[in-house]
């Protein structure tokens, strides 16, 4: 897999890792680039109480937030910390653009994929407007309902996961570490979702597959 993953590669990925193709209806989805690679088009600007300039936003975040916040890139499995974190890690995680709060600790759970991921969202959380049939195809994108900053894809396959949240509730919301600040109940340090795993470096390179 390349470095730079689509989401439409990742969206591939993710259904060979939970079973293959589920339906006809999936493969040809993601077989057939017109329907494959629609993209959400809505303004990642207009509308959003946060806005900047795009020199604004390049000069305020680092290049791996901006390319996922702004551009719509996706980061590679496993190169953000907060992949490696738990419930244990108590505290809540928010948008590294604006600081909106977006996800809690309580509601984090081990996937598997490579990719922080939740059971539920807080409201900070704008999902895509899909019709029912292809959000539990394809998947959808999720936001932040501050500043339209891409945070990952929300999938309807939670039920997978026996034994954690996400069974519950039937979700997955499947983002991107980068796009995330993880701030300690305790108040301690934030910790940058940017930031590799210990011991491990990465070189982010640019991914765009959705339009700014």
């Amino acid at each position: 897999m390349s470095s730079g993953l689509s989401t439409i590669s990742r969206r591939r990925y993710l259904q060979w890792q939970t079973g293959g193709c589920i339906a006809t209806a999936t493969t040809t989805a993601l077989s057939n680039p017109s329907v494959a690679q629609a993209a959400n088009l809505k303004s990642r600007t207009e509308g959003y109480a946060v806005q900047h300039t795009e020199r604004e936003w390049a000069y305020i975040l680092s290049g791996a937030q901006y390319n996922i916040l702004r551009k719509g890139g996706t980061e590679r499995q496993k190169s953000s910390i907060l992949n490696t974190y738990t419930t244990e890690n108590v505290g809540s995680y928010v948008c590294a653009g604006c600081n909106t709060p977006l996800f809690t600790s309580t509601d984090k759970f081990s996937s598997g994929t490579g990719w922080p991921s939740f059971s539920t969202a807080l409201q900070g959380v704008e999902e895509e407007e899909l019709d029912p049939i292809r959000a539990t195809l394809d998947g959808k994108e999720v936001r932040c309902a501050t500043c339209g900053g891409h945070l990952g894809d929300l999938f309807n396959d939670g039920w997978i996961y026996r034994g954690t949240s996400a069974a519950k509730t039937g979700k997955r919301y499947c983002i991107d570490g980068a796009a995330l600040i993880f701030k300690p109940g305790d108040g301690g340090e934030d910790v940058f979702g940017d930031l590799p795993p210990p011991n491990r470096v990465i070189k982010y390179e640019q991914s765009m597959y959705r339009g700014a």
